[in-house]
Parts: structure tokens; C-alpha cells; sequence
């Protein structure tokens, strides 16, 4: 288990910094607006507040976004905040195989 939770804390921050492009930085992630490279451990840090809002029979479930810098962050992950992943059908990282 603590095998695939490293493996899967570090393609997070892979990911976000190879969508970065160029020279890996970003701001927001610290106080004082610096650019810095994110780390897997401030990239969860941002995430870890987001909250789902559960859907109804019209709207579906969507991420609610407190901070700007979480949109970024899921935008650089390519996740789509008004679509979770699980109603992806057509996406085979989203398939559950049974």
C-alpha cells in the first residue's frame, strides 16, 4: 500500500509539472507569491480542502473551487471540475473493471 500511495503521490506532481512546460514553476503555492517548483506535498496540501457538491436529478455532482490556485491545479491535472472523472465514461482511466 505505501508503495502505490508514493507511486501515485509522484506521478501527481510528474503531471502538474510537466504541464507546466518550460521552466516548472508556479505561483501561489507559498506565501509571498513566489514561483516555485510544486511539490506533491503542496500540490495535496491546495487540494485537499476541495469538497464535492452532490448532484441532483438535473445538475450533476461538481468540484466546488475555494481557491484560484485549485483551479489551476486541476486544470494543469486535466480535470475537469464540472464533470468528475467517474461520470467519464469514454475515458479508460475512469473505467472501473469489475
Amino acid at each position: 500500500m505505501i508503495c502505490l500511495a508514493l507511486l501515485v503521490f509522484c506521478l501527481i506532481e510528474r503531471q502538474v509539472r510537466q504541464a507546466l512546460g518550460g521552466d516548472q514553476t508556479m505561483r501561489r503555492l507559498y506565501p509571498g507569491n513566489r514561483a516555485v517548483r510544486p511539490t506533491g506535498n503542496m500540490i495535496l496540501y491546495h487540494l485537499a480542502s476541495l469538497r464535492i457538491q452532490a448532484g441532483t436529478a438535473t445538475n450533476p455532482p461538481t468540484i466546488l473551487i475555494t481557491h484560484a490556485v485549485q483551479a489551476h491545479l486541476l486544470e494543469l491535472l486535466g480535470i475537469d471540475e464540472t464533470r468528475p472523472c467517474w461520470l467519464d465514461t469514454s475515458n479508460p482511466i475512469c473505467e472501473i473493471q469489475v
